[in-house]
């Protein structure tokens, strides 16, 4: 029988972790001349249990982030939609567009045409837009996803001429390193990119997501407007030692 500890669990981390993250948020915002309300906080719950995300809506978190579509569904299934807007941040696999497009608000992760143009036809057939951002590999890391800068502008700007998505914006990974000038280097690769789509369009929006637990403040400083983070919300996904 489900007693609530696990999520007391978690109630009692985010009353520490929470604040903590919004002070860093603050600080790194106000470090680059900008407001703590200019970076919207997208807490990763992938892998945690659905306690872990009753416990985040009890603490005022709207936005939350998963990986994997299976667990998107099931976890929607539970929760609902109507406190929460859920992202996808992961690789979706084109077969399982249909499945994603019911229970998601915003897919982060278009790293493809072909993904692009897949989630943009069935969305026509179910008659609405849906919100995405595209994924750029800013870092030239083999291993990561996403459009290389060289060809970024014109894969977003062809993008946002479908007729059933609508790009928000852009999304980005950085290496999990410490070195401050490749960190930078990631986020200040697609701000510019994005200034430079937003040049040449009025069809893209603002957003850039960039940033997780361990670079936040260098995202924020380079124009983040939306960092993702999971460990130093919810601690490490249960049974793993590292997390967003």
């Amino acid at each position: 029988m489900y007693d609530g500890s696990e999520a007391g669990e978690y109630a009692g981390r985010l009353a520490e972790t929470l604040p903590r993250v919004r002070d860093e948020i603050a600080a790194a915002a106000a470090g680059a001349g900008r407001t703590p309300e200019s970076v919207r906080l997208l807490a990763v719950s992938k892998g945690h249990p659905l306690e872990a995300i009753r416990a985040a809506l009890a603490a005022g978190l709207g936005e939350l982030g998963e990986n994997r579509v299976a667990e998107l569904a099931g976890k929607v299934e539970a929760i609902g939609r109507e406190s929460v807007r859920w992202h996808m941040i992961g690789h979706v696999q084109r077969r399982k567009v249909g499945g994603l497009l019911e229970v998601v608000d915003c897919v982060q992760s278009v790293d493809s045409m072909r993904l692009a143009e897949r989630i943009d036809r069935l969305a026509a057939e179910s008659g609405r837009t849906v919100e995405v951002l595209v994924q750029v590999n800013t870092s030239g890391e083999a291993a990561k996803g996403g459009f290389e800068a060289d060809e970024a502008v014109d894969a977003v700007l062809a993008i946002a001429g479908f007729g059933n998505v609508r790009v928000e914006g852009l999304m980005t990974m950085a290496p999990f390193v410490d070195d401050e000038r490749v960190l930078r280097g990631t986020f200040s690769g697609a701000r510019r990119i994005l200034e430079e789509v937003r040049r040449q369009s009025s069809e893209v929006g603002p957003q850039l997501s960039m940033g997780m637990s361990n670079d936040l403040r260098f995202a924020v400083e380079e124009g983040s407007t939306m960092v993702r983070i999971g460990t130093a919300l919810f601690g490490a996904r249960p049974g793993l030692a590292g997390g967003a």
